[in-house]
């Protein structure tokens, strides 16, 4: 099987379909659907989202300089690609998701009821790269669902549900084949 050369572009799928929340008071709470987010640090804890401009949320980052990301799962799929595809400018996007808003614990951006984890993150640097500006962001504080959490303390966010793009699709992630470290360990 031969490989082809393509255009360059942004291949690197799948991507998380994550709901991004924002504003500072119930009044200007607003939503997006971005797949451009990811972890860049574990010590300490950052991640980044990459938004374009022109989006209605983008100034309400900029301002409070802060937002949740809230993953997304099968039964949240149709809100979560109807906020990506209708804008705040135009639309009550809670009203016509029925998505909850919950106030956040250390931001002023909600977290979303129905996420199964929500997190916390204050601006720390935003980069202009073109179509697309990156926020690479502090975590403050994570939110789980205890529906997913069990006896021992563990987050089962393998029970969620969630869900990925990949190249204009969502899909339900599926079964597991294995866990971190389960091709070296002892027999």
């Amino acid at each position: 099987m031969a490989k082809i050369s393509w255009r360059p572009g942004t291949q690197i799928y799948p991507l998380p379909a994550v709901i991004v929340t924002c504003g500072n008071t119930p009044e200007n709470w607003n939503m997006l659907t971005i797949a451009w987010t990811g972890t860049i640090c574990s010590d300490p804890a950052m991640c980044y989202i990459s938004v374009r401009p022109e989006r209605a949320s983008y100034p309400l980052i900029v301002e409070n300089m802060e937002y949740t990301i809230n993953l997304t799962t099968v039964k949240m799929a149709f809100a979560t690609d109807w906020v990506g595809v209708r804008s705040g400018r135009e639309y009550n996007k809670w009203g016509k998701t029925g998505l909850t808003p919950v106030p956040g614990e250390k931001v002023a951006s909600p977290t979303i009821k129905e996420s199964p984890l929500s997190i916390e993150c204050r601006v720390k640097e935003i980069i202009k790269l073109g179509t697309h500006d990156m926020f690479i962001s502090d975590v403050l504080n994570v939110r789980v669902d205890s529906e997913f959490m069990d006896d021992t303390g563990k987050f089962n966010l393998e029970k969620a549900g969630l869900i990925a793009y990949s190249h204009g699709h969502y899909f339900s992630l599926g079964e597991i084949i294995g866990k971190f470290g389960f091709s070296v360990k002892k027999k």
